[in-house]
């Protein structure tokens, strides 16, 4: 099946402050390129490591919209820390294409406009399940927006989407992802520290937990093999 968004390069040559973050990353400092061969692409890796900093730029370098609350104040200012996309060089398959950007941390202030939007056109619900995800628990709207939007196709970039999700409704949404990518006209990438969900046939992980960007296995993740190893010893963990 194609892919809409192909493969990015990372013109860390040209970075304008290697001292500083994003741009003091080491992995984005030695990675020249990144590949996506599949309709659903993970990226891991240990906190830090990049992989939510990357998918942020690439989100930018695609032109989606990152709905975050801009207005809060901050202790301490980086000017470059929503800079990497102008970095970043993106190939496609047939041009860009539209798609959404999801995080957890700022899905309630999505929640919130929707809910103004539709105070004066109500039919919006009808795009995110029929009612309004603030009247849902946080599980329950996440899974109302994942099952409604997935349906439109697009470029949709996923950071952690396992939060406040149980292990059972990670299943529906690994079936959902599932059933999106092999109907040909989603593609996914997901930062995401769940087994569950990496568990996905035909899909690529990419490890950021080596010098460079790498595909891995699945077996060969940290979540397999820890989550492996508690299950069966769980005794083993405890003082």
């Amino acid at each position: 099946m194609p892919v809409h968004l192909k493969a990015i390069a990372i013109r860390s040559d040209t970075f304008p402050a290697r001292e500083c973050y994003p741009f003091s990353l080491p992995i984005l400092q030695r990675t020249p390129s990144v590949a996506f061969r599949s309709p659903v692409t993970f990226f891991v890796g240990e906190n830090g490591s990049g992989k939510s900093t990357l998918l942020e730029a690439l989100a930018r370098a695609a032109g989606i919209h990152i709905w975050k609350n801009n207005g809060i104040a901050r202790a301490g200012f980086n000017p470059h820390e929503d800079k990497l996309h102008h970095w970043l060089s993106a190939e496609w398959t047939d041009g860009p294409t539209p798609g959404a950007f999801f995080a957890s941390q700022i899905f309630r202030h999505f929640s919130e406009l929707l809910d103004s939007w539709a105070a004066a056109d109500p039919g919006l619900f009808e795009y995110f399940g029929g009612q309004s995800l603030l009247t849902q628990s946080h599980g329950q709207s996440l899974m109302s927006f994942f099952s409604s939007r997935f349906k439109i196709p697009g470029l949709y970039l996923l950071d952690e989407p396992e939060t406040a999700l149980s292990p059972r409704t990670q299943l529906a949404l690994l079936r959902i992802l599932h059933e999106n990518a092999e109907a040909g006209h989603a593609q996914f990438i997901i930062a995401t520290h769940s087994p569950i969900l990496l568990a996905l046939p035909k899909a690529e992980i990419l490890s950021f937990d080596h010098s460079t960007v790498q595909p891995v296995s699945y077996r060969e993740t940290d979540y397999y093999t820890v989550y492996k190893d508690f299950l069966n010893h769980p005794e083993r963990f405890l003082p």
